[in-house]
């Protein structure tokens, strides 16, 4: 059975325990949310979109209160978690904004009748299952389309997220959702696979490791349902050439160092310009040794611990496997003194293909660096892993940068930035790193009944 604790990752002390639902519990749950869904989906659409201002609001009300619960539960700092809270309350408004453009019917052409009409519809019970890297917003951009689009919704969040998940129920509750129309469930794996399986529910989405991406999708098609899903990354971070070469490298840090690293979407493989791979190099470990490594509820603490002692662990023997096969450490890499999660941060070069580090991602904060001589080569190893979540390119001629982006394999290339997520633009990759979309408009699609309604000619 799967464990749903809040241990703690500053202190390595487990401070809170959640029951699991047990075995007969999941009937109730399947049955409470399919019977909800068919008052849901005739609630109209203005108190749907009232829910989700409310929604929207309640995250910015209580920011430091929701902050505080992930600085605990899997070590965010708290200026990041705040700014990922307010991201969340973004996706709910601009749901709220834009849900009625987004539902209009599409009139087509006619085609030889009286009318070609598709619309938009509902399609009942969604399975969430999501990650604990990002608590909050990994939801939103699963809840919020779809409780506009009237489906109901089935969470089931990280074990070490239990009470950032209770707190986002109550939440969408006290915001008008009916308490069966959004029901967080802790349970186990197993429950899961029973519930994808289950005639009542009608899709999953997920977020998380390619393992776990692999299983849902199998236990999906298996009962041929509609699975998202959105899996790790290797993202590369092309810099062609630049005139600040310290800002450059400080911004790149500043990608890499989020969250500890623990970011699908983080840049992890530096590609860099063989004649500025040695001021890049010594830029970026200047910034990875000055960032400050600590309590994530501390102000002056730039990086927190990972989001568990296993997960540290396993970052650490990465690095030393990379060093073991040859590659050269700058510094950082192995585990702080005292309790928690901590590890310095790491910068590695000398990766070559035959090195496990060349193919993993590595979710933590280390950056592995390249030196490349032309664009072609800059393009042969961004796309040579198996993973496409997105990538960036860096040079002040935008032009040269442009074609470059346009020829990465991923989801989202992105020119003199990186990370760039926002309500209104697509989300998500190809290869290993998973399929369908989320956020926009192209998260309210993947989850709907688009529906052909066509009238003959009299």
């Amino acid at each position: 059975m799967t464990a749903y604790v809040t241990a703690n990752p500053t202190t390595g002390a487990v401070e809170r325990t959640f029951e699991t639902m047990s075995d007969a519990d999941v009937e109730g749950v399947l049955s409470r949310s399919a019977a909800a869904y068919q008052e849901w989906r005739t609630t109209p659409i203005d108190e749907r979109l009232a829910m989700l201002r409310a929604t929207a609001a309640a995250y910015r009300d209580r920011s430091d209160e929701l902050a505080a619960i992930v600085a605990t539960e899997m070590g965010k700092p708290l200026a990041q978690a705040a700014g990922e809270i307010m991201l969340t309350s973004m996706i709910y408004d601009w749901y709220a904004e834009n849900g009625p453009a987004l539902l209009e019917p599409e009139v087509l052409d006619p085609q030889g009748a009286a009318e070609s009409v598709v619309t938009r519809e509902s399609i009942g019970p969604i399975l969430g299952i999501m990650p604990w890297n990002f608590p909050y917003y990994q939801v939103a951009r699963f809840a919020a389309p779809n409780l506009l689009l009237g489906n109901t919704i089935i969470l089931k969040h990280a074990p070490i997220c239990a009470a950032s998940s209770a707190v986002m129920a109550e939440i969408a509750h006290a915001a008008g959702v009916p308490a069966d129309a959004y029901i967080n469930v802790y349970a186990s794996n197993e429950q899961a696979a029973t519930m994808i399986g289950d005639r009542r529910v009608q899709g999953v989405s997920l977020t998380g490791s390619g393992r776990a991406g692999a299983a849902v999708a199998q236990t999906a098609a298996a009962h041929l349902k509609k699975s998202v899903l959105e899996l790790g990354g290797s993202d590369a971070f092309i810099v062609l050439d630049t005139p600040d070469m310290a800002a450059t490298a400080k911004g790149a840090a500043a990608a890499r160092l989020l969250n500890c690293g623990q970011a699908c979407n983080a840049p992890k493989r530096f590609i860099v310009k063989d004649e500025l791979v040695d001021d890049f190099v010594a830029n970026l470990t200047a910034v990875f040794e000055a960032s400050t490594v600590g309590d994530p509820t501390q102000a002056s603490t730039r990086v927190g611990p990972l989001s568990s002692i296993e997960a540290r662990d396993r970052v650490v023997e990465q690095v030393a496997a990379a060093v073991a096969q040859g590659a050269t450490l700058h510094t950082g890499g192995q585990p702080l003194d005292g309790p928690g999660a901590f590890m310095a941060p790491a910068v590695l070069t000398g990766v070559t293909p035959e090195m496990d580090a060349y193919r993993e991602e590595i979710f933590g904060p280390v950056a592995v660096v390249y030196s490349v001589s032309s664009d072609d080569e800059a393009v042969t190893l961004a796309n040579d892993v198996d993973y496409g979540l997105s990538g960036s390119v860096w040079s002040s001629d935008v032009e040269r940068a442009r074609a470059l982006a346009d020829r990465l394999d991923v989801g989202m290339a992105m020119v003199n930035e990186h990370g760039t997520t926002l309500p209104g633009l697509p989300f998500g990759g190809v290869k290993e790193s998973g399929y369908g979309r989320e956020l926009g408009p192209w998260g309210l699609g993947e989850f709907a009944n688009l529906r052909l309604r066509r009238v003959a000619k009299s």
